[in-house]
């Protein structure tokens, strides 16, 4: 058949050339207007070369959501959660709160002191009061300080976390020589300030596509993990002669009923969605339509210290486990050459609740992920 020249009724129809010009012209404005702006970071790929090497999915990979995880100060014991909301900055309430050395005001975590994961966190049931807790001491603060109240009660001092430098309120000697007391040295506890701390490395605004902030976490305000992986990470201790170890070593936020350990790998895109389990088809359809979906930038995969090394429950380190295991065969991101990865780093796109059994579908992977620094 000769489709450069096919007619209908006397018309004549576009070639076949400006047929498949179109489609690419179509194709790449679908791909701008709704890919992902991390994609943009992979600038030496054409989107629509992108999209010819698998980027988008053509099946359907949905995980189930079994646990939410926050910690409300930094290297402190976290809490489980059954709902909260996500925010720009994370989950309601975690990493919000650190504790810094009294003199340089450098942040202090597990790294440097084992015993942090022995002071408990809670929320008091009207959800009002963040409860701190070492034996039997417990010291209660507003959960939710308006800045009027943090402005006129507590000092605003410089921190620093990592390389970053930037603010945070402190608190007064009623609530830090209990933990000084306790952790064997002079700390101060401190409330995120008002000053941005801009994401950067893998999700700097020229790679996210946005500017975004966060509070004290090491990087990025979401970590994702999944059960599959740390069920896999078990089955090479436990052959060792090891105890099988729990996921909250790892500190993630969002852990997911996963089918293949370290699928998560290669994810990019995410999203949050109600359960599609409902009594009938229209019920099921209608929550869909009323619930917006949180979209979730996975920007790299996470670079383990020793912190996992050190058993939550009594702030005892391992010498050698799982740091040993997850070098032997974890080594596995290009810009992280001498740590093992377990768990991804995510950047929340939008806003919502999220609750365990709600959905996480994986809408676009890549092969490219590569830890910056």
């Amino acid at each position: 058949m000769d489709l450069e020249n096919i007619s209908i009724r006397g018309l004549t129809l576009p070639s076949l050339t400006i047929l498949c010009a179109a489609a690419v012209v179509i194709a790449s404005w679908i791909l701008a207007t709704f890919a992902p702006t991390q994609l943009r970071k992979l600038q030496s790929t054409s989107t629509l070369s992108r999209l010819f090497k698998g980027q988008f999915l053509g099946e359907r990979k949905v995980y189930d959501i079994i646990e939410l995880r926050v910690y409300p100060v930094k290297s402190c014991r976290g809490i489980s959660l059954r709902k909260t909301k996500m925010q720009m900055h994370g989950l309601d309430l975690d990493r919000q709160w650190m504790f810094v050395d009294a003199k340089t005001h450098d942040f202090v975590t597990i790294r440097q002191n084992p015993r942090m994961t022995l002071i408990n966190t809670a929320i008091s049931e009207d959800g009002k009061q963040l409860i701190l807790s070492v034996g039997d001491e417990q010291i209660r603060i507003d959960a939710y300080p308006s800045r009027e109240w943090l402005a006129q009660n507590l000092t605003l001092i410089p921190v620093k976390i990592w390389s970053d430098n930037t603010d945070g309120y402190m608190y007064g000697a009623d609530v830090n020589s209990t933990f000084s007391r306790f952790l064997g040295q002079e700390v101060r506890l401190v409330y995120k300030g008002p000053t941005d701390r801009i994401l950067d490395t893998n999700a700097k605004p020229e790679l996210l596509g946005r500017h975004q902030s966060t509070y004290f976490p090491d990087q990025m305000p979401l970590l994702i993990a999944s059960d599959a992986s740390i069920t896999e990470l078990n089955s090479r201790l436990t052959q060792k002669g090891e105890k099988a170890i729990t996921i909250e070593r790892f500190r993630p936020n969002i852990i997911i009923k996963g089918n293949r350990a370290w699928s998560e790998d290669s994810w990019l895109t995410v999203q949050i969605t109600s359960s599609s389990q409902s009594s009938t088809p229209s019920e099921a359809a209608a929550a869909k339509r009323e619930a917006k979906p949180i979209v979730i930038d996975v920007v790299a995969r996470c670079a383990r210290c020793q912190v996992p090394n050190v058993e939550p429950t009594t702030a005892e380190k391992h010498k050698r486990e799982p740091w040993n295991t997850l070098m032997s065969y974890r080594r596995v991101d290009e810009g992280s050459k001498y740590k093992p990865c377990f768990g991804m780093h995510s950047v929340p796109r939008s806003e919502g609740e999220i609750e365990v059994g709600m959905q996480l579908e994986v809408l676009m992977e890549t092969d490219k992920h590569k830890i910056l620094h």
